[in-house]
């Protein structure tokens, strides 16, 4: 995507979301004034990781008292994106703000709304940027050019209600029709199998790239034509999806993520699929409800693809090209990857954190996080989500609601595979 593409999409955007009025209080002409953007109230919140996010801006705050000060921008996840887009647009980008990687991030790089952080980060701050886990900048770097920095990253798995599967007699599954043989008892025993928001798109596209994945789908060879979504991996994978969502609650279609995550965690559903992420707002939303989640990895279909590949993802900073602030911002950026946030990232919020050499008590972490770790320590491999892995925010979208349409049966598994492959074909393919 060139740059005039992408600044097209940052305009259409805004119109799209209206004018998004942000109000910066105004303090002594020696105290730098900055703005943060997050996708959650920190007000309001119960995730963990969000209060996380608030703890460290209160301790900005605190800590550069008289120097510098962060007032935050906050929204919500479904909304980010438009809301974000219109800032940009109107030219009030925040000083920090937070992206998905991928075509997400792609965006904001392309329109030249993002700073370039590489000498930042390997001359002006060479201890901070050793600090890091190694590797992990390589979904952040565009051209040789490091334009964001990770917070924390997390890896999708299954998370299940331990009660309900005893009660039903069902065991952990390790295979795609031990999966299906297990939401079965589950359902003959009373309990809905499945908590799956379809009304959240990418929630529904998640499930979908674990099953093109584990069919041994290679986005290499589709982004480079030799292969296609019309191949019959991609058709066996829609399929299956379409098998599986018959096992979601009743209310799937129009449940968001919050909802069905909630679903989860209030003893509704025995399975949710989600990121580790999720830790934080179970957890945060129900304590008491820790002790019976377990977590197990998306099962593998046999005879097809490694069934040890984990989809993985960073929360990223960026900073704004046009920002007056940079000392500030960096300060604020530090500040969410130093000792102090990164081991609640992984004690209190129960995500991965970012930096090495850090000691993790795993007797006050959440248990859910041991159990994620132990999964990945059994990893082969890593892909990001589907719609922040394809080539464009645009194909990402239509993989994503391809994927709805086969939910909905608006489209038969062919049909909507036919549908991502003509984008490809109008859009990507040469």
């Amino acid at each position: 995507m060139n740059k005039k593409r992408a600044l097209s999409i940052l305009v259409a955007a805004a119109m799209a979301a209206g004018t998004l009025a942000t109000s910066v209080p105004v303090y002594a002409d020696d105290v730098e004034e900055i703005t943060w953007m997050f996708w959650d109230d920190l007000e309001a919140t119960e995730d963990l990781i969000s209060k996380g996010y608030k703890e460290v801006i209160d301790r900005f705050n605190e800590e550069y008292d008289g120097k510098y000060h962060v007032t935050p921008i906050t929204t919500n996840l479904e909304e980010y994106d438009g809301k974000l887009n219109a800032l940009i647009a109107a030219g009030q980008t925040p000083d920090v703000y937070i992206c998905n990687p991928g075509p997400n991030m792609d965006v904001y790089v392309n329109a030249g709304a993002a700073a370039d952080l590489t000498d930042i980060l390997e001359n002006q701050e060479a201890d901070w940027y050793a600090s890091f886990t190694d590797g992990i900048f390589e979904r952040m770097t565009y051209d040789g050019k490091i334009m964001a920095v990770p917070t924390n990253f997390a890896a999708a798995c299954v998370y299940y209600n331990t009660e309900m599967f005893a009660d039903a007699g069902v065991e952990v599954p390790t295979t795609y029709d031990e999966l299906i043989a297990a939401c079965q008892k589950l359902q003959d025993a009373g309990y809905t199998p499945i908590s799956c928001s379809a009304g959240t798109a990418w929630c529904l596209s998640m499930i979908a790239g674990y099953l093109c994945d584990r069919q041994g789908v290679d986005l290499a060879a589709i982004a480079d034509h030799t292969a296609n979504w019309t191949d019959d991996n991609c058709i066996e994978a829609g399929n299956k999806l379409k098998e599986l969502s018959q096992y979601f609650q009743a209310t799937a279609a129009g449940d968001s993520n919050d909802q069905a995550t909630a679903a989860f965690y209030n003893g509704e559903a025995a399975m949710l699929v989600q990121g580790s992420w999720a830790i934080a707002q179970i957890n945060g939303s129900n304590p008491d409800f820790e002790s019976k989640c377990g977590v197990f990895q998306f099962p593998g279909i046999d005879g097809a693809n490694d069934p040890n590949r984990m989809i993985v993802k960073t929360d990223n900073l960026l900073m704004s090209s046009t920002t007056e602030h940079q000392d500030a911002a960096i300060a604020l950026m530090k500040m969410f990857t130093d000792e102090t946030a990164q081991k609640y990232t992984a004690e209190v919020g129960g995500k991965f954190p970012i930096i090495k050499d850090l000691e993790i008590d795993y007797d006050k972490a959440p248990a859910q996080l041991k159990y994620v770790q132990d999964i990945m320590a059994k990893a082969t491999g890593t892909f990001g989500f589907y719609n922040e892995s394809l080539a464009s925010v645009e194909a990402g979208d239509c993989f994503d609601n391809a994927m709805v349409d086969i939910f909905l049966g608006n489209q038969t598994p062919e049909e909507a595979f036919q549908t991502v492959q003509t984008f490809y074909e109008e859009n990507v393919w040469e």
